[in-house]
């Protein structure tokens, strides 16, 4: 993920996006209630990860303004996180990874939506494939799972337009995936399944608060550098302000 931000949304926003009301009202009660706090004042992600944890942080995403291509980006990395254990068990097939590679230049806007409709259908092709393999073990069926969870979320808050949101770029990169992991025979339950779905949210939850603290630094570094740039285009005006004043009196004298 190239460029950092704060993706944030406000009370009003998550209301009109259907939040569910418990987490709605656990989120107002830690902000010290909706009228104090302000309706349209805004929340940031960062603060919606730190109170009500990965999941709401993840739908809040489709509640945010600003947050499309971040939405993209992110269920990429999440997919691309998890792409090795495909790839051990198809050696050979690039297909799922490519079509990370084209969701991410298309959220960049330098893929058209054509490109990513090929790469789409390859990676379809390819997890349809892989589903008919040998049952695979339960710590990588755990694995993929938090993975097409955290991913197929993100990739809801790309595109909140009906139409469009079950075919988003992010997910189309992350759901082939998670079909192969959702489709394959005989998963087993246990610790090791536990164990590895544990630890998949883990390092998701890391790498989102990763991103979003980066922002939060970049952020208010920006507004220090276009704070000096103000101060410094004050002083500049009252010097030539000041120069004006000069002149103007030598002229006259």
């Amino acid at each position: 993920m190239s460029e950092p931000m704060m993706p944030t949304t406000s009370f009003r926003l998550l209301h009109d996006a259907g939040a569910c009301k418990e987490r709605y009202r656990f989120l107002a009660k830690a902000l010290g209630g909706i009228k104090a706090y302000g309706r349209d004042t805004p929340i940031t992600l960062l603060q919606i990860l730190d109170i009500n944890g990965l999941d709401d942080a993840l739908w809040a995403l489709r509640a945010c303004d600003d947050a499309e291509v971040f939405s993209r980006l992110l269920a990429c990395d999440y997919a691309e996180h998890v792409l090795h254990l495909f790839e051990a068990q198809c050696p050979g097939d690039d297909r799922p990874h490519k079509t990370i590679e084209v969701a991410r230049r298309y959220a960049r806007g330098e893929a058209t939506k054509e490109e990513l409709a090929v790469a789409r259908a390859a990676a379809w092709d390819a997890a349809w494939a892989a589903a008919w393999d040998a049952a695979r073990d339960a710590a990588w069926d755990a694995a993929w799972d938090a993975a097409w969870y955290a991913a197929d979320s993100a990739a809801g808050a790309a595109a909140r337009d009906a139409a469009v949101a079950a075919r988003s770029a992010a997910g189309d990169a992350a759901r082939p995936a998670a079909w192969y992991a959702a489709r394959s025979a005989a998963r087993s339950a246990g610790a090791a399944c536990a164990a590895a779905g544990a630890a998949e949210r883990t390092w998701q939850e890391a790498r989102l608060r990763e991103l979003l603290e980066r922002g939060r630094r970049w952020s208010v570094g920006a507004y220090e550098n276009l704070r000096k740039l103000l101060v410094v285009g004050i002083e500049r005006i009252f010097r030539l302000q000041n120069l004006f004043i000069c002149c103007a009196v030598v002229g006259r004298a």
